[in-house]
């Protein structure tokens, strides 16, 4: 793994950062606490692959997400009597830098940050989100461990999740995706070229004609490829669901991790889809695939490892 704490999008958070891993790595017990949601074990798989792989005593806990709590009511996490407690807070809005105090209490929040790309390499600014922070953490906490680089290839899936590739290009994403391509934790691939995508990602599409491209797509140079995309993503600009962000990430830029047929867009869209309603069945549904996850890769409680 190629460290993102050298990136450019984490040039002015990088000291934070490194003291978070100086706290958590004098600490005789961590304290995980996160939201029983999607994006809330997304981050906080990273911190416990890490806590496993380096032999950190850690427990577990969610907390009921914003959709359970009364909209007057704050959030309260208690700090531990021993031990140091951290707080997954992917509900926030973005913190500037500058903004945060330290506290007993390590939080991850959204950071504001920005990053250089094209050739030019322009300014572009975003957020680092909870995710990709806790990655971050975990690559230096354990960065030799089987954990941490087995679920390394869902780093920028955080930023999947939050809303601004609805509206345009994520360049943090962007930037997170190529380091994860550059350092080999994934393949960049298009569409036809993912055996088994989850049906039914992006509306318009014609499955029939999909599953036909995906036949002929081998002996197709790259202008038949683009033409053929092209013409396969046309009724779907008509509908307004997908952003052309979201439907171009989907149509060029699926994520494959070893041989798993399942591309990782794929693999959010089937977790998203039978996430449970109750606050419960949320909390039992997202510890059993937390659990999945550090065993097998997968995030998917039906898809087991083929590679």
């Amino acid at each position: 793994m190629r460290s993102l704490l050298e990136t450019s999008f984490f040039v002015e958070s990088k000291d934070r950062l490194m003291k978070q891993v100086a706290r958590i790595q004098s600490a005789k017990m961590i304290h995980l606490h996160a939201p029983s949601t999607l994006i809330g074990i997304l981050a906080l798989g990273q911190l416990e692959a890490a806590c496993l792989d380096a032999g950190f005593k850690y427990r577990r806990r969610f907390y009921p997400a914003g959709h359970h709590r009364p909209r007057d009511e704050l959030l309260s996490i208690e700090t531990p009597t021993t031990g140091l407690g951290i707080v997954i807070l992917p509900e926030e809005d973005t913190w500037q830098l500058e903004d945060l105090n330290e506290e007993d209490l390590v939080r991850i929040v959204p950071l504001a940050a920005q990053v250089q790309l094209g050739a030019q390499n322009r300014i572009h600014h975003g957020a680092l989100d909870c995710v990709i922070q806790a990655s971050a953490l975990a690559s230096c906490l354990a960065p030799n461990g089987r954990r941490v680089r087995q679920i390394r290839p869902f780093s920028s899936l955080g930023l999947w999740l939050r809303g601004s590739l609805d509206t345009t290009i994520d360049p943090i994403y962007t930037a997170v995706n190529m380091h994860l391509k550059e350092e080999g934790s994934v393949r960049m691939v298009a569409l036809p070229e993912v055996k088994t995508p989850q049906p039914n990602m992006i509306p318009g599409l014609a499955e029939r004609r999909l599953k036909k491209l995906q036949g002929a797509w081998s002996g197709m140079d790259v202008e038949q490829r683009t033409q053929a995309l092209s013409e396969l993503a046309l009724p779907c600009l008509a509908d307004m669901t997908l952003s052309t962000p979201r439907l171009e990430e989907l149509l060029w830029h699926r994520m494959l991790v070893g041989d798993v047929e399942v591309d990782l867009a794929s693999q959010i869209f089937a977790a998203q889809h039978t996430w449970p309603e109750g606050l419960d069945e949320e909390r039992l549904h997202a510890s059993k695939l937390i659990d999945k996850w550090l065993q097998t890769g997968h995030l998917d409680l039906e898809l087991e490892a083929t590679g």
